[in-house]
């Protein structure tokens, strides 16, 4: 397909009006309400303007007269501060398909909805990322167009196993694959021996596999095997504009069969990661507790559609709920929903994104009365030679537009389930974050960077209001093509800001639609992932200690980072004392870890030692050392 398009890409907007913290060595924002180590606290976060990290974390609100003057200061109490979210399933279709999507428009979308890195998928783009050459052109494309950060995952074609290990040193994120027809031609469906010979190529490689797991059963035979533009039933119960016929055609079969599949072939590769990708049918989650048991290296993800949607609500011709796997029945969703809140216990579901997967409205072939319907453009020739009808299920695009949604969707659904009251709002939150921060960020290996409020982590947050409610029009869908089905529906919680490493670029409410700078800031995560090291002779993963020991470098180096912007304001005593005084912390702490490799050092301790802590009372010592000081200290470790 053609690249050029009759959609343009929107002009860079101009300053949106926030502060400037462009000269000042640091920023500081704060709440009554944050998300960060597993709780949800009042906390004030110092970010560190030359790097775009997160330099302190101090466990209350400190005032603005803590800091130096003319430090950028805000308290956004009483709304949430989030790690930014990371939506580790979005297809931008750039380039080749940019009249579907693009760089610019989805990660526009997805600022809105406090996400701050996206990451994307291998298809419907022209190329497809199958070999480093057409990853080359994808990176050309998206450069200068990207308002969140954007990662890249590789395909799987039969064929281009040797092409894959390349891709792992260009930094792609991790692979995928489909085991049944993708829908476009220039992304081939894998067979079991392809796949073998992507294990054995990847079983060493700091990579995740991931499977669109839907196959043809043997005892299927009157479906077509096509996924997104599927021929109909031979025998069909029903009209092909009733969402019924449509569901009936992909049962859950389809996708039980597609992982058993997947998991007979495990053990030639048991160091590889596997991840089921949009998981719908509850019949797979046995399967895969199961093989979990069984000590095999597998996750899966759901997403928003398959939690709020259900097929009893589905209007006839409302194909803009189409997608593959299918949105299922109002049960199902509830035993997703069960198997979700179950994480902690070892639940097999770890996270959700979209799967945003757009097209433009005529292929998706709405009736008149539905909203985003478009008609043909004059002089279109049908290629096929058929008449096809408007809210045919099976003529249709298949696919959910939702980037940048998936926040309040999901908060909804919470209050819907009565899981955001008073007593249980702090777990609502803490799993929200876990699902679309912690652990998306672990899956495409950026977990030392991504997803969590973090000393050394990257500045990126949600500023979250959950208690506003809004409608979704057009104008807060922000993706190229207006066209979902949750246009018209009402959302709990919105999102009033998103930063990216630091800086604000989306601001709801200001000029220019709320996006900030003169730019696009979002960086290409092009970094290879470390190959995790495994066991040593005491038994603990080496990984354990190098993310110890990694972990309180970094510390040290940002510590002196932070404190240098203080010097003018502190006497020679408090300078020396803060100096020496972590000095001790250091060192305590590389002593234990010598001493106890598999052991972490708590902050409390490590403060202690250091004596900025009184011993007896655990509270700062403050003729010692200036207050904010000696937090700074503490929230180092």
């Amino acid at each position: 397909m053609n690249a050029m398009h009759p959609y343009p890409t929107p002009p860079r907007s101009p300053l949106g009006g926030f502060i400037n913290a462009s000269d000042a060595a640091t920023c500081v924002i704060a709440s009554s309400r944050v998300v960060k180590d597993g709780i949800l606290t009042a906390a004030t976060i110092v970010i560190d303007n030359a790097t775009g990290k997160i330099s302190a974390v101090f466990d209350s609100v400190l005032p603005p007269t803590d800091f130096p003057i003319g430090t950028p200061y805000r308290d956004y109490s009483p709304q949430v501060i989030l790690p930014g979210l990371v939506d580790a399933h979005v297809h931008l279709n750039e380039p080749g398909r940019t009249e579907w999507e693009g760089f610019y428009t989805g990660t526009q979308a997805a600022a809105f909805g406090g996400v701050t890195t996206v990451i994307d998928m291998p298809l419907n783009a022209i190329p497809p990322t199958t070999t480093v050459e057409n990853l080359l052109v994808k990176i050309k494309a998206a450069q200068g167009k990207c308002w969140v950060d954007v990662g890249f995952y590789g395909g799987i074609i039969p064929g281009n196993d040797q092409e894959l290990k390349a891709l792992v040193r260009e930094g792609v994120r991790g692979f995928k694959g489909f085991l049944i027809d993708s829908g476009v031609e220039e992304f081939p469906a894998v067979s079991a021996i392809d796949i073998e010979k992507v294990f054995a190529e990847l079983a060493d490689e700091p990579t995740t596999v991931m499977f669109h797991a839907e196959m043809l059963p043997p005892i299927a035979d009157s479906v077509g095997d096509d996924v997104q533009v599927s021929l109909p039933p031979l025998a069909p119960r029903g009209a092909l504009s009733e969402y019924n016929t449509f569901l009936q055609s992909r049962p859950p079969a389809f996708e039980t069969y597609a992982i058993e599949e997947i998991l007979s072939m495990a053990h030639l590769a048991p160091n590889l990661a596997l991840h089921i990708v949009h998981l719908s049918a509850m019949e797979g989650i046995p399967l895969l507790r199961k093989a979990r048991e069984q000590g095999i290296n597998v996750t899966a993800e759901t997403c928003p559609h398959y939690l709020s949607l259900a097929a009893e609500q589905i209007l006839d011709g409302d194909t803009r709920h189409k997608c593959c796997p299918p949105i299922r029945s109002q049960k199902n969703q509830d035993k997703l929903w069960a198997e979700l809140l179950e994480y902690a216990n070892e639940g097999v579901i770890k996270t959700i994104v979209s799967d945003h997967s757009p097209c433009t409205p005529d292929l998706k072939l709405l009736p008149s009365h539905i909203p985003g319907h478009c008609s043909p453009a004059k002089g279109t020739v049908q290629t096929d030679m058929v008449e096809v009808e408007s809210g045919d299920f099976f003529s249709a695009w298949g696919g959910i537009s939702s980037v940048g949604l998936g926040l309040p969707i999901l908060w909804t659904e919470m209050t819907r389930r009565g899981l955001t009251t008073p007593e249980k709002v702090e777990t609502a939150l803490m799993s929200l974050v876990q699902w679309c921060c912690i652990n998306t960020a672990a899956q495409v290996g950026l977990e030392k960077q991504k997803g969590s409020i973090s000393v050394g982590f990257d500045a990126d947050f949600c500023v979250f209001d959950d208690e506003s409610d809004w409608i979704v029009e057009p104008s807060t869908m922000l993706f190229r093509n207006k066209c979902s089905p949750y246009q018209g529906k009402t959302m709990n919680g919105m999102v009033k800001e998103t930063w990216l490493r630091g800086r604000p670029i989306f601001v709801k409410g200001a000029q220019n639609e709320g996006f900030v700078g003169t730019k696009c800031s979002g960086q290409l995560l092009l970094e290879p992932r470390q190959k995790e090291l495994k066991k040593v002779k005491n038994g603990v993963d080496d990984e354990e200690v190098y993310t110890y020991r990694s972990r309180k470098a970094m510390s040290q180096q940002n510590t002196f980072t932070f404190l240098i912007p203080w010097i003018p304001y502190l006497p020679f005593r408090a300078l020396k004392d803060a100096y020496f005084g972590l000095q001790r912390v250091f060192a305590y702490s590389q002593a234990c870890v010598k001493k106890y490799p598999s052991r972490d050092v708590s902050d409390k301790q490590s403060t202690l030692m250091s004596g900025f802590l009184d011993s007896k009372t655990g509270e700062p010592r403050k003729g010692y050392m200036p207050w904010s000081i000696a937090q700074a200290g503490h929230g180092f470790m």
